[in-house]
């Protein structure tokens, strides 16, 4: 039986290109073994809802320069990705995705909860924080009551819904309470939901930031080790001009943009099935280039996204199959891909040292 050589699966691997990486799969690395007539590839990134399809499409890139048609084995291996300098990494959890918008109204949260949904179907370990002290919304998006427990009368145990694990202030509190805290308690509050979670091990963590470029925007960016932030914006040049300050934030104080999200880019109607754009078109898209980042997706304005968000079963789980689901997973597919390019953190194998006096 003919078996392949590691040099002609390579050659095969160059002439398919990686949407999430931005390479072929030869530069990208993810050939891990030739054995025989068997490859095994190794994804940075959470990648199920396309696994098939890149399976074909090695077998037949292979197929059609060696005659022989392989066995393919495709993996993930998420890994930890340095942050911005001088932030020491938290226990257990790899990545921080920062979803942020320098203007409210434009969907930030909503983006953020199907964006972590989106991460876990694709096969990843996640986690979102709901950083809104003033007005948190993730508890009713993920359809999630009752009160956090703590098991040692330290760390709390996160809350569970839709297979991603959360943490906000509106499980500490009545829904209709409101927090007329100033800065420094909301500061000290963050904090606490972030280092007195029991998070356990996670491939990415969420945060759902408040709008705006204030007090919380820079703690988090001053004491949390952020793989990088997402910018959500409408088309609307209101929008974007708060947007391209949120964006400039990032960048001051070293964090990196994985990407801009266009939210509401456009409007289909349901009767005649004409598309409008409401709010603009292009915005987003023309601020990344503006900027030189990653324009990650547009996101139409749909009904359906927000009924099923105000239900507590958002877009990726409440209707999974459908063409919107689907936008959401391309988008977060992009999104880790993003931070897979970024340099690994091997901090946290290094040994601890500790000197004793005897």
């Amino acid at each position: 039986m003919a078996e392949l050589q590691k040099q002609q699966v390579e050659q095969a691997l160059a002439s398919i290109q990686d949407p999430y990486l931005g390479k072929d799969l030869a530069s990208a690395g993810v050939l891990k073994s030739v054995e025989g007539q068997r490859l095994r590839l190794e994804l940075p990134y959470p990648a199920q809802g396309v696994t098939s399809k890149l399976s074909e499409e090695v077998v037949a890139a292979v197929q059609k320069l060696t005659g022989i048609r392989p066995e393919i084995e495709i993996s993930q291996n998420i890994r930890t990705h340095q942050a911005q300098r001088g932030v020491k990494l938290l226990d257990g959890i790899k990545n921080i995705i920062a979803v942020a918008s320098g203007k409210g109204g434009v969907g930030k949260s909503t983006t953020a909860v199907n964006l972590a949904l989106a991460l876990a179907q694709e096969g990843a370990l996640v986690g979102i924080l709901d950083a809104d002290i003033y007005g948190p919304s993730q508890p009713r998006m993920l359809g999630i009551e009752g009160k956090p427990t703590s098991k040692d009368g330290k760390k709390m145990e996160p809350m569970e819904g839709h297979g991603i694990k959360a943490m906000s202030i509106g499980f500490l509190i009545d829904e209709e309470t409101p927090m007329v805290w100033r800065g420094p308690m909301v500061m000290q509050a963050l904090e606490q939901l972030l280092s007195d979670t029991r998070w356990g091990e996670l491939d990415y963590l969420v945060i759902d930031l408040p709008p705006g470029t204030g007090d919380t925007q820079l703690t988090l960016a001053q004491k949390v080790p952020v793989s990088g932030a997402v910018i959500v914006t409408t088309p609307q040049d209101i929008a974007l001009l708060d947007a391209r300050k949120g964006l400039k934030m990032f960048e001051k104080v070293g964090v990196p943009i994985l990407g801009v999200i266009e939210n509401m880019s456009f409007y289909i109607c349901p009767k005649c099935g004409n598309e409008d754009d409401i709010f603009g078109h292009g915005g987003g898209a023309a601020m990344a280039e503006q900027y030189g980042v990653e324009f990650l997706g547009a996101v139409p304005l749909d009904r359906s996204i927000r009924n099923e968000a105000d239900s507590g079963a958002p877009t990726v789980v409440g209707a999974p199959d459908s063409p919107l689901a689907k936008i959401y997973r391309e988008l977060a597919r992009h999104v880790a891909g993003r931070i897979a390019l970024q340099a690994v953190d091997h901090s946290h194998k290094f040994p601890k040292i500790v000197i004793e006096n005897r």
